[in-house]
């Protein structure tokens, strides 16, 4: 049987660059065979070493997960479509206080959605008492901010604690140049403020931790999770089943983005999802895989969508349901979602019944000791001035990254097809990898100490800190 394997943008240097690969098969396993013997930079992506399938990587045969049917025994048919959909972070809560009124200036300015029977006066009074939390003031919470605000949502709490940077305005439409270098906070209320005074802005200056995340999530009705980490996202997660809240997800890379709401009520969380994250450094964040500036004005505006119609109690939510949207096909996918009978939070017999170390959860500080040190750009520097082209400078970022900045005398070969290409360097030689800030060329070091190139080092900070410190009129982006 010839089935369509779908390949999702972050594992796409693995297969030369294809979205999807047709290979034969009988069941869903000898697909997946056939994919890793032609493809096998994927192996570590998709299996654990004993050959089982990595719990932070779902397939779904068609619109099912394969969990729900027979595995990787799954039988296929002619035309099946398998898809790979790897972790990159309907409830209708009543409104219990008695609804406010509106004024006349309020009249007027919702006096469209008033005029949607599904809305009208009271639904628009359940917008007003509504409070909503979003977490995050970046590339979703803006889109998905700004929605709720023009809307009529009462309160919108934020949670943040970053300032506002030039690389952040290519999407995050809340702010502006005017507010380079001030707290996105106090920029994203003013934006807010100004589109909607009627407005409450309730402002989290911190990160969220396991200390304080019920404290803050408990004084809301729904939480928006426009996070960009998974710590954070399964902090978001486990919060909401604790208090009985009903999370809004959404999640963007490159091209594509997922949405679905969690309510453990209802429908599944998160972790029903992804029961665990993929290993530190294996997905990229969009500061290295970089982002479409209007790809999360689309997903978050879902989450703004999701969420109005959660507070008027109308419409099919997206409850039990994972959106994924390919924005360069313009194509949206819907995925059916099930509750894991087994889910350590909301499963039948839980067992985290309290918030735990989330970043030693996710692996953060346990990373593998790589070995070899790294090296300052002021050291290299002065060690190309001395030693010239006897010292390899290996870039493993992608071509276009290449042709935004690199160093001169550097070589480029992506960290995707770094395994394939061992046989084009010297194994005796010098090298020294480097990459946008530095975690990717520490991968990259990992690999080539593991295939035996004894000198190995991995520039800090990567040509970001080289543009900063050493040349700076380099492009830096």
């Amino acid at each position: 049987m010839s089935v369509t394997v779908t390949i999702p943008t972050p594992l796409r240097n693995f297969t030369g660059g294809r979205e999807a690969v047709v290979l034969a098969g009988e069941t869903v396993g000898e697909v997946i065979d056939g994919l890793l013997a032609t493809h096998g930079g994927l192996k570590r992506h998709l299996v654990q070493d004993d050959g089982r399938l990595r719990n932070f990587v779902n397939l779904y045969l068609n619109d099912t997960d394969i969990r729900h049917l027979d595995s990787t025994d799954t039988p296929v048919r002619e035309g099946d479509v398998l898809t790979i959909v790897p972790s990159i972070a309907g409830g209708r809560p009543a409104v219990e206080t008695e609804l406010p009124k509106l004024s006349h200036s309020e009249v007027l300015r919702y006096s469209r959605h008033l005029l949607l029977p599904e809305v009208g006066v009271e639904g628009q009074r359940k917008l007003k008492a509504a409070r909503v939390l979003t977490i995050g003031a970046g590339g979703l919470g803006s889109p998905l901010s700004l929605y709720l605000a023009a809307a009529g949502v009462g309160t919108i709490g934020i949670v943040d604690f970053d300032v506002v940077d030039l690389t952040n305005l290519q999407r995050q439409i809340v702010h502006g140049t005017s507010t380079l270098g001030h707290s996105k906070l106090e920029s994203a209320k003013a934006r807010l403020t100004d589109l909607n005074p009627n407005l409450e802005v309730e402002s989290h200056e911190s990160r969220l931790t396991s200390e304080n995340a019920l404290d803050i999530i408990r004084e809301y009705d729904i939480v928006v999770d426009g996070t960009d980490n998974f710590p954070t996202r399964y902090l978001v997660n486990d919060a909401c089943v604790l208090l009985d809240k009903p999370n809004v997800y959404g999640s963007i890379f490159r091209f594509e983005g997922q949405a679905s709401v969690f309510y453990a009520r209802e429908g599944p969380c998160y972790r029903c999802l992804y029961s665990e994250p993929p290993p530190p450094g294996l997905v990229p964040s969009c500061a290295e895989g970089g982002v479409l500036g209007v790809l999360p004005g689309i997903i978050g505006s879902i989450q703004a969508l999701e969420t109005i119609k959660l507070i008027l109690g109308e419409g099919d939510s997206l409850i039990g349901r994972l959106v994924l949207f390919d924005a360069l096909k313009l194509r949206f996918r819907e995925l059916k979602l099930r509750k894991d009978p087994d889910c350590p939070i909301c499963g039948e017999n839980p067992t985290i019944k309290e918030l735990i170390d989330y970043e030693a959860f996710c692996g953060i500080g346990a990373e593998p000791a790589y070995q070899g040190p790294e090296v300052v750009v002021e050291q290299l520097k002065q060690e190309l001035d001395e030693k010239g082209d006897s010292l390899v400078l290996l870039d493993v970022r992608e071509p276009h990254e290449w042709e935004i900045a690199h160093i001169e005398g550097a070589r480029l070969v992506p960290l995707g097809q770094l395994p394939d290409r061992l046989g084009e360097l010297d194994g005796h030689a010098e090298i020294v990898t480097y990459c946008h800030k530095g975690s990717r060329s520490m991968k990259a070091l990992e690999i080539l100490r593991g295939a035996g190139f004894g000198k190995v080092r991995s520039l800090a900070g990567g040509v970001d800190a080289w543009a900063g410190r050493i040349e700076p009129g380099m492009a830096r982006y």
